[in-house]
C-alpha cells in the first residue's frame, strides 16, 4: 500500500512540475516593507504563489552587511564628487554634486531588494507612518538597519540620515554616508537623535 501511495505521489509531483500552468508561470523576485523577501509566481489557476526566502532578521543583517562593505568610501575630486558617490546619487536620479547621506541609505536598501526608501531628500525618509514614537526611541525600541535622523535648527528640518548598526547603552553605533565626506561608522548619543524610521517591517 505504501508503495502504491509513493508511486501516486510521484506521478502527481511530476504532473505539477510539467503542467502548462507551472511552465507558464511568471516568477518575480520581490521584497516589500512588512514582508519577508519572496519569489512570486503567478498566475497559477488564478492564484499567486509565494516562496519566502528570508526573515526580517536576515533582511536587517543583509542591510548592515551591505552598508558595512561601503565603509571607507570617500569623496574624490571635490565636494559630493567621486565614482562611488555618483553611484549612490544615481540611484535616486541625481548626478554628482548633491549631498548624499539619504542617497547612500536609499542605495543600501535598494541593494538589499527594497523598492523604498528612494530619495536624496533626508526628510522624505521619515514619513509619519514609518517613524517610531518618541518614547520608543528613548527606550531603545528600534532595530538594526533602522534609519536615524539628525535635525538642523538652522535649516529647521532633518538634514542628515544614517543606518543604525547597533545600540550601546545610551549610544547608537551608526553607518552613515556623507559624514566627514565619507562613509563611516560613528557613535552618537541617543539624545541627539531626532527621529527613527522602520522601512523593513
Amino acid at each position: 500500500m505504501a508503495t502504491i501511495y509513493s508511486l501516486l505521489l510521484g506521478i502527481l509531483s511530476f504532473s505539477l512540475c510539467f503542467s502548462p500552468a507551472i511552465k507558464n508561470a511568471v516568477l518575480s523576485n520581490r521584497a516589500t516593507p512588512g514582508e519577508s523577501r519572496f519569489w512570486e509566481a503567478g498566475p497559477i489557476n488564478g492564484q499567486i504563489g509565494r516562496i519566502y526566502l528570508s526573515s526580517e532578521r536576515e533582511q536587517r543583517n543583509k542591510l548592515i552587511q551591505i552598508a558595512t562593505a561601503e565603509l571607507g568610501v570617500s569623496e574624490e575630486g571635490g565636494d559630493n564628487q567621486g565614482q562611488r558617490v555618483g553611484e549612490y546619487l544615481g540611484y535616486v536620479g541625481l548626478g554628482m554634486g548633491y549631498e548624499w547621506c539619504a542617497a547612500f541609505a536609499s542605495w543600501c536598501y535598494g541593494q538589499a531588494g527594497f523598492g523604498a526608501p528612494r530619495s536624496a531628500w533626508s526628510p522624505a525618509l521619515f514619513p509619519k507612518a514609518r517613524r517610531y514614537a518618541a518614547p520608543d526611541i528613548r527606550k531603545g525600541r528600534f532595530k538594526s538597519a533602522d534609519l536615524f535622523a539628525i535635525y538642523s535648527g538652522e535649516l529647521q528640518r532633518i538634514h542628515h540620515v544614517g543606518l543604525v548598526k547597533a545600540v550601546d547603552g545610551a549610544l547608537i553605533i551608526s553607518i552613515e554616508g556623507n559624514s566627514h565626506d565619507r562613509v563611516e561608522s560613528r557613535r552618537r548619543p541617543l539624545s541627539t537623535i531626532y527621529a527613527m524610521a522602520n522601512w523593513v517591517e
